[in-house]
Parts: C-alpha cells; structure tokens; sequence
C-alpha cells in the first residue's frame, strides 16, 4: 500500500476481527457452506438461521437444487455484502456428457477453445432475462475422461452457466452434450477448505452454548471482512472512523494508506489499521490523484457497517494532542 501520511496517530482504540466473541460474529460474520445436492439454496439458508439462531441470514449466489458445493452463508450485518459475493468469480468442477464419441485430443482442443470472453443465452429455467451476455472463461481444465464422460474444471465470472456451457461445447464438437454433475468449489476467497456441513454448524452451536466450547465453532464462523477482501482498500486515520460512521464522506485528509492504481468510480472498502470494516464506497479521485491532493472529498461512503462510538468523536470536538500521543499500552495490541 502506498502511505498518504505517515504522521497519522496509532491506532489503540479498534478491535481486531480475530479478537471478536462469537457472540459478535454471529452479528457479523459468514459461513462457507459445504451445501449438499437436494435441498434448495434458500432452504439450506434457513436451516442455518435456525442453527445459529441468527435473525439476519442470506446466500451469496444460488445453486440449483441438484448442485452441491462452496454456498456463503452471511449473518446479521453482513448481510449487506451479500452483492459483492454475488459478484465475485467462482470455480466449478463439471461432469459432462458427450452425445457420440468424440476423440480425446479433439475433444480436449475444442474445450480450451472456450477459455476467454464468450456469449451465453441462460437457459430456460433461470432467474434472470434471457438475453445474450458475456461472461470470461479464465481456467477451463480437463482432469479426467471416460468414454463419453469428460471431467473439468473451469473458472469463471460469476453468473456463467455451466450447463449452458456444456450444450455449447457439444454443438462446437457437433456431438451434443449435457450436464450430468456439478460442484461449486470455490466462491470469491472461500474455498473447500473452508466449508463445513450443515451437521457441524449444529453440532458446534450446540457445544458452544451447552459445553461452553467455543473453538469448533470459532473455526467455522469467519468476520464479515473475508467478504470485502477481493476489493481496493483505503486505511483511514482513527480520528476520521468515528465522523464515517455518523454519516460522513471520506476527505483526502483522512487517508492514512491505500492501494496503488485504485481507479475512479471503483467500489472500495475503508478499512482501520486493525483490519476492521469500516465503510465500503465509491471512489471519486483515483490513487495518483488522492497522493497529488492535499483536500478534497475522495470516497462517497454508500454503507457503513462499524457502530457509532466503537472510536471516540475525534472529529467533532478538540482533544489534547499529547494525550492522543501518550505511550499505547502494547498489552493491548
């Protein structure tokens, strides 16, 4: 990151996501879900309401019924990030049919054909407009075939279809072919060796509130930041936290550290020097311009997830200077 100020005053006052209870991160935090084949996502979602006894549940990115795989599950505020999961890249691994037989090597040629931008029409039964979009193949990997049965995994933006793209490749092979298995394994950051069942969401909740074990699912329930981590980050000064979280916009002034080549307009996440979530916003200077000014507004704030007075109002009235600068306990870090 590049350091707007390196005058700005330590911070002593934040909490590190590590260091939440986990009363805290039922109210703010996220579930990779291992979710099985069967069960809708929104079912799946309520189940885990009902686990954890959370009042605020959602999903990030659906998976058909008879798909399995990585499902984010967001609680209490983080419910709000729910769109910038949605957003994120995924990962899959397909089992696909071929209608005839095809030879491998043509086959496997034809497959990394589709590696790159390409156009999809959804299919029939889908949730939104069927309409010509386009969507980036980034890795597309044969592991393994069988006969007919061809084995791949395939990286992706999100809202690519992969059944969709198996009766593509089919009609590029002039064979014809289908989907016959699928697996999410990875959404955005979260990945399989994240996700966990929906037994052990119980089975943890119930030896945390019954047995006082905390740990199992302390391992399971991660802090709402791991959602905003595929996007550019601003480190604000600690006397600026407090004015955001009353409403305010974020001025070049408040700018302790941020990342190169942040570009206008882009959707960023404030961030305190503890790694807390402060805000997410919209760019309105981008990196050179802010490292070039010394006033202005650089972030138009547009959610605000940190609570008012978790930093003192540094902001609003004047304070001793020297008490801000006393030595900080390092006990506390």
């Amino acid at each position: 990151m590049i350091i707007k100020d390196p005058n700005t005053l330590p911070d002593k006052w934040g909490k590190r996501p590590s260091d939440r209870s986990l009363g805290e991160l039922l109210q703010a935090g996220v579930i990779a879900l291992d979710k099985p084949s069967g069960p809708t996502s929104h079912q799946v979602t309520a189940w885990v309401r009902d686990a954890v006894h959370a009042e605020k549940v959602s999903h990030g990115g659906t998976l058909d019924p008879y798909v399995s795989g990585v499902l984010p599950i967001c609680l209490g505020k983080a419910v709000r990030l729910t769109d910038i999961v949605l957003s994120s890249d995924k990962e899959y691994v397909c089992l696909m049919r071929l209608h005839k037989d095809v030879p491998e090597d043509r086959a496997v040629s034809v497959i990394k054909k589709f590696i790159g931008r390409i156009y999809q029409l959804p299919p029939v039964r889908s949730a939104v407009k069927r309409q010509i979009r386009i969507r980036t193949i980034r890795e597309l990997e044969v592991l393994e075939i069988r006969g007919r049965e061809i084995l791949f995994r395939v990286s992706c933006d999100a809202g690519t279809y992969i059944r969709t793209l198996c009766t593509d490749i089919g009609e590029a092979l002039g064979c014809g072919a289908n989907m016959i298995e699928l697996r999410r394994t990875r959404s955005g950051v979260m990945d399989e060796s994240v996700a966990t069942t929906m037994h052990d969401i119980m089975d943890a909740y119930i030896f945390w509130q019954q047995m006082g074990r905390e740990k199992w699912l302390r391992s399971i329930i991660m802090p709402m930041e791991v959602l905003v981590e595929p996007l550019p980050k601003i480190i604000i000064k600690p006397t600026a936290v407090d004015a955001i979280c009353h409403g305010a916009d974020l001025n070049v002034q408040g700018i302790h550290m941020l990342d190169e080549d942040i570009r206008k307009n882009a959707l960023v996440a404030l961030m305190t020097a503890r790694g807390e979530l402060v805000a997410v916003g919209k760019m309105l200077m981008s990196t050179p311009k802010i490292m070039s000014s010394e006033q202005g507004k650089a972030v138009d704030i547009n959610r605000v997830f940190m609570e008012r007075g978790h930093y003192p109002k540094m902001w609003r009235f004047s304070t001793d200077i020297d008490e801000l600068k006393a030595p900080i306990d390092e006990n506390h870090y």
